[in-house]
């Protein structure tokens, strides 16, 4: 900053100054704005605004996320009687078994359909109103969801316990869409894997919250359920305010919004240091307002990307990336792992116990990921995770076909499960959530993660849908399926996607612009952070 003023104090000299000394001053200016860009060697990297923004958006937009995805399974039992209590006394209409338990499907599978459809409004939402501004929108979202919680069974209401499901589940949407790309468009370009995990740290981390708090001695109570289900929101209302003074996407207002000097502004802000020297991030963006201008002045929306033979790999990665996290049967394991628990000789409540340890482990491989994808990179660590996931799928399935033939089976079966769960969180788990960011240029970014989110939530929907159904009638085998697609998952990657460690987004899409015909891993083009 000392450069900075010794080159300011060239403009507040009082004395006049002849058209010569005019002209030696602006030669010394221009020579030391040339020094100090040549010379800063500035190197983005962690700023106040960069922690900020992963903090708040990680505790009040992506954790209750997972929250309202682990929290309906403890009070299952206590909402239904609430609701067949809700029907007798405004309809005069008892529920039998058959029909409580289609509403309680409805209240569950209705969080899936907003996030659906919040998938398909975070392309529109991003680009609108901005990526800030978008996910301050998400939590607004959340919070109504919660006050219809809270207050459902003081009215009596069951429709206002479904509207706050759909509610959250649109906020959990809109979150997974915009959230990770909001981050990883903030972050310099060795910072981007780190911040993207943030998303999915956040996701895990309130999952496993909710387990914990579904418990008996917390708010696992029988009268507890409304303060149990809106508990989350004192999160979202503390970050909320929290938001508005964080900056907005430069790449955004640069590349979409065409409005430099505010992209300049908040850049600036964003990493602490004054506009000159902020080069490295300044020839990025100009790199992407360069490859923006060879396409047509159309806007990017979710159709365009799935119509653009060019983005045709790019969304096949991050599609089939996306779908495969949920079809990789992760949700399957975490359903049978507290009887697989229970088999192996522990009591009910220490099964719990161990199914939230696996959620804890979820966490942590999470947290690991923080300093381990910027060294491993993407594609190794997401191979990895699938070629070991489909093999352990197989061997749960395996196992538990003959849980009962051997005393030392079920231990055979809480090995894998443990396993699965660790080894889905060094790959499978986070690095869906944010490869889009990184796959797509900044103007079609917001359509690639909408669809990729879609896919996310589509593949849950799937799979919550079906496996009932597959448990039934094919019970343990159903992990074959699980490790079959997982595998299939596994080869298509492996053949077409590219490291994107150290590449920008427009690197990325030359090598991806043949659609299925390119071929990305024989470039030679190496990342170096």
């Amino acid at each position: 900053m000392g450069e900075q003023r010794e080159s300011s104090s060239l403009f507040t000299n009082s004395e006049p100054i002849s058209n010569g000394e005019r002209s030696d001053t602006s030669t010394l200016v221009a020579n030391e704005q040339q020094h100090l860009t040549q010379t800063h060697e500035f190197k983005p990297g962690w700023s106040f605004y960069l922690v900020l923004a992963g903090v708040t958006t990680t505790f009040g937009s992506s954790l209750p996320v997972g929250f309202n995805i682990g929290v309906v399974n403890s009070p299952a039992e206590i909402i239904k009687t609430f609701c067949n209590e809700s029907f007798i006394s405004r309809y005069d209409l008892p529920l039998d078994k058959t029909w409580l338990n289609v509403l309680w499907s409805s209240i569950v599978s209705i969080f899936i359909v907003g996030g659906c459809t919040g998938s398909i409004l975070g392309s529109c939402f991003a680009d609108k109103f901005g990526r800030k501004y978008a996910t301050i929108i998400t939590n607004l979202l959340s919070i109504a969801g919660a006050i219809l919680f809270l207050f459902c069974r003081a009215a009596n209401s069951v429709e206002m316990l479904i509207l706050g499901r759909l509610l959250v589940g649109l906020s959990g949407g809109l979150t997974t869409s915009i959230v990770p790309m909001y981050l990883t468009e903030l972050s310099p370009p060795r910072l981007s894997g780190a911040m993207g995990v943030a998303c999915p740290i956040g996701v895990n981390a309130g999952v496993l919250v909710g387990q914990v708090m579904g418990l008996d001695v917390i708010l696992g109570g029988v009268d507890n359920w409304p303060y149990l289900l809106s508990v989350f929101a004192l999160l979202v209302i503390i970050s909320l305010p929290i938001l508005f003074i964080l900056p907005e996407s430069p790449k955004y207002l640069f590349v979409v919004k065409r409005n430099e000097p505010a992209a300049i502004k908040e850049l600036s802000r964003l990493r602490g240091e004054i506009p000159s020297v902020l080069t490295e991030d300044l020839e990025l963006l100009r790199e992407e307002v360069q490859a923006e201008a060879s396409t047509s002045g159309e806007k990017w929306g979710m159709w365009r990307v799935a119509r653009e033979p060019k983005l045709r790999l790019p969304l096949l990665l991050a599609c089939t990336m996306q779908a495969g996290q949920q079809t990789s049967g992760i949700n399957a394991v975490f359903y049978y792992s507290q009887t697989i628990f229970e088999q192996a000789g522990l009591s009910a409540r220490a099964a719990q116990l161990a199914t939230i340890g696996c959620g804890s482990v979820n966490v942590c491989t999470a947290l690991a990921m923080l300093p381990l994808l910027p060294r491993a990179g993407r594609r190794a660590l997401l191979l990895a995770s699938a070629a070991a996931a489909a093999l352990l799928l197989a061997a749960l399935a395996l196992a538990m076909a003959y849980i009962d033939a051997m005393p030392w089976m079920p231990y055979v079966c809480m090995a894998a499960v443990i396993l699965y769960v660790l080894v889905f969180g060094f790959g499978l788990g986070p690095i869906p959530y944010f490869i889009a960011s990184e796959l797509f240029e900044v103007s079609s970014r917001a359509g690639g993660m909408a669809w990729g989110s879609l896919c996310n939530w589509g593949g849950n929907f799937l799979v919550g849908m079906s496996f009932p159904t597959l448990r039934d009638f094919v019970g343990a085998g159903s992990f074959l399926l699980f490790s079959a697609l997982t595998a299939a998952l596994f080869f298509f990657q492996r053949s077409y996607f590219p490291e994107t460690k150290g590449k920008t987004p427009t690197q990325v899409a030359q090598l991806c612009s043949r659609g299925l015909k390119s071929r990305p891993l024989n470039s030679r083009h190496q990342g170096d952070a």
